[in-house]
């Protein structure tokens, strides 16, 4: 990979991070608008689907029904992941926050990739080391330090 799709890349994934909070904010909305967030999150997906079939239309014109014979079961899964990610952030942020609920999240999906990169799930295993743990514990003391657990809200 060339530095500057290096660099793009990074940016990129920094700008979707930064969406996510809009994304669980606007859902909250709507859902607060409308029939609760789980309707909400439909939407989302509806709109997204959408979104994605056009994309994929304009990216990739051909079709063929018999790769998707070969696809083992567990490939189809990761919509149901994300139906419960996209209601789960849409029901907890109006109650905890933007910041605290992406920290919880961020956290959540280190200690997931850290088990499959151990593990080699789905991929090359990646063992977990000094350097990595030393990471996690400090990405765990700026959650502490965004979510203070340990203060309550006054209402």
């Amino acid at each position: 990979m060339n530095a500057w799709a290096g660099a793009f890349g990074l940016g990129l994934a920094v700008l979707i991070g930064m969406l996510l909070p809009l994304q669980a904010l606007i859902n909250a909305a709507l859902g607060r608008q409308t029939f609760g967030p789980v309707f909400a999150a439909l939407v989302s997906f509806g709109v997204g689907t959408v979104v994605l079939l056009a994309w994929w239309t304009l990216a990739r014109p051909s079709f063929a029904l018999a790769p998707l014979a070969k696809v083992p079961w567990w490939a189809w899964t990761g919509g149901i992941i994300g139906a419960i990610y996209v209601a789960s952030a849409t029901l907890l942020i109006p109650r905890m926050g933007a910041a605290p609920l992406i920290c919880l999240v961020v956290l959540g999906q280190l200690l997931g990739s850290l088990v499959l990169d151990h593990f080699g799930v789905l991929h090359a295993r990646q063992p977990v080391d000094a350097s990595r743990i030393i990471g996690t514990l400090l990405v765990v003391a700026g959650v502490l330090m965004v979510v203070r657990p340990w203060q309550t809200t006054s209402a």
